[in-house]
Order: structure tokens, then C-alpha cells, then sequence
């Protein structure tokens, strides 16, 4: 079995030794080495070549934000954020995904379930499916100037779903800044994450959009020229209410679905009701989450676009789809938003 070197950086010695413990548990990998700041993680990055690096956030004469831009500037490898919920920790976590760190963890949930639990399993799981992938490289975001767009404006189509997981931040980033103020149709977005991320990921995306961009909110109607987030710790459906189409948003906790937000549970409520006005695009991600709901899109005859493995950061759900044999089309993700134009 092949081992993967890892760089655990953490100002915290409890914190070092503990994903240290968790890392070693597994016999897939192996501490390549420790740092205590950003300075000494971009010097041992170039130095043991590691496979993958932990790197906490908050730490003192180098922060992990400035050291994830060195390494990914000189030394690019697959970086990982251990981060806090709190909300300056949120934020910075967001700007280290779309600065090229391809996932992330929280501190509490690591040390909670260190002993073996199923954080524990899925730490490593998600570690070893990151190393497994090609690591990306950066896409230049180019926002398409208004007339460049207009000419799509036939209303074929009535919504555009995107489901995303592991990269996903960083993916969107490249497709939603393109979409001009003006887009007639609504974009709603289900992106996992641990509840409380996905409000501080709408605000970035809102302060870097040309659309309106907010959290999903139970009751309120689906309205065009409006980019939603499916809030964390719920579920998201869609349902018909006086004529109007609207969202339920629901933290059920009898269901069991894995995700909060689940894309299967979302684009299975949105199928039967857009059917073949339904445009689901399934990004990067690990896991097969979207299978499922891709397969009612695709009986109400809608389209379904995934993302192509050179492009994605994990291959895991856009595979599961195109295996499936529920994917329309598969695109790198550079070329998704003009594909997305040129159909709807």
C-alpha cells in the first residue's frame, strides 16, 4: 500500500498531536514532519516535499492565509484548512478556499471524534480521496460583459441547479462572478459545508457577483436575477404554494441523508416541478451525492451537465453521475458557464 507524506502545521501542540494520532492510525499515511507557524510550513514544504499539509488558520508570525498563498505560488500541493466556526474564522477559511486550499475541517469536530469515531474515518477518507486527485490548477475568473450574454435571454429554461462539495468554493468562483446583474433565471447553489459556513459564503459571493446573491430562506419565493445558497444544517426542497414557487427549508434530523444540504433530497423536489425548464450542474465533490436527484432531472427531461475529471479537485460525484448514465454533457470548469449560456 502506497503512503502519503502529510505536514500537520498548528501553533497548538495539543492540535499537532492530535491529527497526528489520527494520521497514524490509518496506514496510508504518515507525519512528514510538524510546523508551529506559516513561516516554518513554507520552508518544510519545500524542504519534504510532502503529499498534503494541514495547515491551521490562526497562528502567529505567519498566518495560514499567507502561507498557503507562498506554497501555492512556489511550491503548489493540496492544502487542507483546520479551522474554527467562529465567524472571522469562517471568513478566513472561505478566502483560503478561493486562494487554492482544497478543503477544510473544524477544529472541534477533529478533536471530539480523535478516538477512532466517524470523524475520525472521514478525515482520513477525504485526505486520501484529495492526495488520490490531480491537484488543479488555477482558472483565471473572466467575467462575461452584458452583451456577451443577452442573446440567451429565451427562457428555455427556468432554473439552474449547482451542486458541489470538496472544491466546490473555489469552482464557484470561477462561474457565478460571470453571470451579469440582469440574468432572468435563478441559480440556487447546495454546497456541503458544517452549519454557519454557507451565510459567510453568500456574503463573499454577494461582494463578488454581478446577481444578488443570499441564503435559501423557508418560505420565500424562488425569484429570477437571484443566486441562493442552501443554508448548512438543513434541507432545501422546493415546493408550489398559491402559484408560487417557493423554498421549504427544514432541519430534519429524523433523515438519512449524510449532508445538510443533500443535492439529491434539493433536486428531487425541483424535477417534477421545473422538469425540462431544469438545467443541474454537478462540480466537484467526493461521494455520490446528486445521483439520485440527477436521475428524477433527467425523467422530467431535464439537462444535466458534470464536471470533467481533469478540472475537478475530487472526481467523485460528477463520476457518479456520469457512471450512472444521467449526465448530458461533461465539461472542465472552464468551460461550464458558456456551455450553461449556450443551452438555456
Amino acid at each position: 500500500m502506497k503512503q502519503y507524506g502529510v505536514l500537520v502545521v498548528d501553533d497548538s501542540a495539543f492540535m499537532r498531536r492530535a491529527i497526528s494520532l489520527m494520521l497514524e492510525e490509518d496506514p496510508r499515511f504518515f507525519v512528514v514532519g510538524i510546523a508551529r507557524n506559516g513561516m516554518e510550513a513554507v520552508e518544510k514544504v519545500q524542504r519534504l516535499k510532502p503529499d498534503l499539509v494541514t495547515m491551521d488558520v490562526e497562528m502567529p508570525e505567519m498566518n495560514g492565509l499567507q502561507a498557503l498563498e507562498r506554497i501555492m505560488k512556489n511550491n503548489p500541493v493540496p492544502v487542507v484548512m483546520i479551522s474554527s466556526r467562529t465567524g472571522e474564522g469562517a471568513q478566513e477559511t472561505l478566502q483560503a478556499l478561493s486562494s487554492g486550499a482544497v478543503d477544510f475541517f473544524l477544529k472541534e469536530n477533529l478533536i471530539r471524534n480523535q478516538n477512532g469515531g466517524n470523524q475520525s474515518k472521514e478525515f482520513t477518507q477525504r485526505l486520501a480521496g484529495i492526495i488520490a486527485a490531480k491537484l488543479p490548477t488555477n482558472v483565471e475568473i473572466v467575467p462575461m460583459h452584458r452583451h456577451e450574454v443577452c442573446h440567451v435571454y429565451q427562457q428555455h429554461t427556468e432554473l439552474i441547479f449547482i451542486g458541489c462539495s470538496t472544491g466546490g468554493p473555489k469552482a464557484l468562483q470561477t462561474i457565478l462572478p460571470c453571470f451579469p446583474k440582469d440574468f432572468p433565471i435563478p441559480i440556487v447553489v447546495a454546497q456541503h459545508m458544517p452549519p454557519g459556513f454557507t451565510k459567510n459564503l453568500a456574503e463573499r459571493f454577494d461582494s463578488l457577483c454581478q446577481m444578488d446573491v443570499k441564503e435559501a430562506n423557508n418560505g420565500k419565493e424562488v425569484k429570477a436575477g437571484t443566486i441562493y445558497i442552501c443554508p448548512s444544517g438543513y434541507q432545501t426542497r422546493f415546493e408550489i404554494l398559491e402559484g408560487k414557487i417557493i423554498f421549504k427549508v427544514k432541519n430534519q434530523d429524523d433523515e438519512q441523508e449524510l449532508y445538510k444540504p443533500s443535492i439529491d433530497i434539493t433536486l428531487s423536489s425541483a424535477a417534477p416541478i421545473f422538469k425540462d425548464r431544469l438545467l443541474s450542474v454537478i462540480l466537484t465533490g467526493m461521494g455520490s451525492d446528486g445521483t439520485k436527484g440527477c436521475s428524477l432531472v433527467k425523467k422530467y427531461q431535464g439537462k444535466v451537465f458534470v464536471e470533467a475529471e481533469n478540472s475537478c479537485i475530487v472526481y467523485g460525484m460528477p463520476r457518479a453521475v456520469l457512471e450512472a448514465g444521467f449526465a448530458d454533457r461533461q465539461y472542465e470548469l472552464s468551460q461550464i458557464f458558456q456551455e450553461i449560456i449556450s443551452i438555456i
